[in-house]
């Protein structure tokens, strides 16, 4: 996982949302709209503008290209490498696909290759990636699936055409074709994934129009890719997602994004599950400065359908900072979510929050083979608090409590519920410590600790829930995690 130097950001288009990370500390800023003017370091060439720089957030395309250099390779040709491993390890599983009450450490991997051709206006990208796990043993009904294994796939492939000056008025434009992965406002409703080991793709198009760093407006029409462990990924007919987003920086202490997002599922008609709905979203925020207050609101409301019943849902997220202008740049936040659930999947009437494609980490607590809690049927305020204490060195610490929105809904990700309401809402709390050392934008380091005080609502769900033995008890969860790049 990339992490973040400094603790404010430039604000800049090409960064897709410059706040700075809440969780993961991921540097959300593009120095120079669209491109690099400067040099990565004194030595090495300028690296030029990626393909898909306006799509994805500047630190998973921006690192020391010394494959490349050391193949002597033309600037219109780009080529890097990307490595990850991740030990992750955690007790006391709460799923109720894992009834022996056990679990095994993982290694997960993940490998990228990048090869971009730059020919100007137009450009091309192919990115691969290969994303396996190790250790994990299914005969003890470990946690495994294609969030964690995508084994030899693409992960991109695309042409773009840009112009950035469309006819005299200063304003610049991009197309995209073909497979893409795309970062939107604060990463919640469509992500490319970074902590995860698998990443979010999709077939189609993909469109900007843009004024320097004042405003800019994006439309997209996809195809989801629908991610298999160990064949190639593929996309359905059955299942297309478009949208459009809208970002203005012309007030500094307010700036918004406003969106829509549409779905059409149809892969599971035949079961009643088809999802068939439309996402309206609005987004204030103020980027943190020293000595500053800050804060972000964002409102989601989703209408339509799911299987034959109406679909009415919504997420709320409101955050309060503060950065202090003392030494190792401290920052306190504390923040407060809601999603609403369902209460009743016999009724006329669903209300469960569809939380897309977004990320959960820099916000929820690491993911990967743990990732208990997810953007549905759940309520929750926390606090964090992040130092940085030297060059490259970032320390977190945060808190947050845990409940159902509605009792009779599920425990979303996790197969368990009490339709009757008895067990009650409360989920518990969990506190998390986090470092991280990013030695330069090639070597990377990062291990946390989690320990999961879990709520009443465990020790209170009836058999028929599914808890696996032990479920009710307290989870530790420990990673680190290493990432080099060539």
């Amino acid at each position: 996982m990339a992490l973040l130097i400094g603790s404010i950001p430039e604000i800049v288009w090409g960064s897709i949302d410059p706040r700075p990370s809440q969780q993961t500390s991921e540097k959300a800023s593009l120095p120079f709209p669209y491109g690099l003017k400067k040099r990565i370091n004194t030595t090495s060439p300028p690296l030029q503008e990626s393909a898909d720089a306006v799509l994805i957030r500047k630190k998973e395309w921006q690192w020391h290209r010394y494959l490349k250099n050391a193949l002597k390779l033309p600037d219109w040709i780009d080529l890097g490498l990307e490595h990850r491993t991740r030990f992750e390890v955690y007790d006391h599983p709460w799923r109720s696909i894992q009834p022996l009450g056990r679990t095994d450490p993982q290694i997960q991997q993940r490998s990228r290759v990048r090869f971009g051709l730059n020919g100007g206006a137009s450009k091309f990208l192919f990115e691969g990636q290969d994303s396996r796990v190790h250790l994990s043993d299914l005969s003890t009904f470990d946690f495994l699936n294609t969030g964690i294994r995508n084994e030899f796939d693409i992960l991109q492939l695309f042409i773009s055409v840009t112009a950035k000056n469309v006819f005299g008025t200063g304003l610049r434009t991009d197309l995209h074709v073909g497979r893409l992965t795309m970062d939107f406002g604060r990463r919640r409703l469509i992500a490319r994934n970074d902590f995860r080991n698998t990443t979010n793709a999709f077939d189609g198009l993909h469109w900007q129009l843009a004024k320097d760093n004042v405003w800019r407006v994006r439309a997209f029409l996809v195809e989801p890719v629908i991610r298999d462990q160990v064949q190639l990924d593929e996309q359905s007919k059955r299942f297309v997602f478009w949208g459009a987003y809208v970002e203005a920086n012309h007030v500094p202490w307010v700036r918004l994004n406003a969106y829509y997002f549409g779905l059409n599922d149809q892969r599971f008609s035949t079961l009643g599950l088809q999802r068939t709905h439309s996402t309206f979203g609005l987004r204030l925020y103020k980027n943190p400065k020293k000595a500053r207050m800050d804060y972000e609101i964002e409102s989601v409301w989703q209408t339509g359908k799911l299987g034959n019943t109406d679909h009415f849902a919504h997420f709320q997220h409101i955050d309060l900072g503060y950065s202090f202008d003392f030494p190792w740049s401290p920052r306190f936040l504390i923040h407060y979510d809601y999603a609403s659930g369902d209460r009743n999947p016999t009724d006329s009437q669903s209300s469960g929050f569809d939380t897309l494609f977004g990320a959960r980490r820099f916000e929820y607590g690491a993911t990967g083979n743990f990732g208990p809690f997810f953007r549905s049927n759940i309520s929750s305020p926390g606090w964090r608090v992040t130092v940085v204490p030297a060059k490259g060195w970032k320390f977190q610490l945060k808190q947050r409590f845990w409940y159902l929105a509605t009792s009779r809904g599920a425990f979303a990700g996790s197969g368990l519920r009490d339709g009757t309401g008895k067990s009650g809402n409360y989920l518990g709390h969990d506190v998390e410590v986090q470092v991280q050392w990013k030695a330069n934008d090639n070597i990377e380091f990062d291990v946390g600790y989690d320990h999961w005080f879990k709520g009443s609502y465990f020790d209170r769900l009836p058999a028929r829930a599914g808890l696996p033995p032990g479920g009710n008890k307290d989870t530790d969860y420990f990673y680190i995690l290493t990432k080099f790049r060539l």
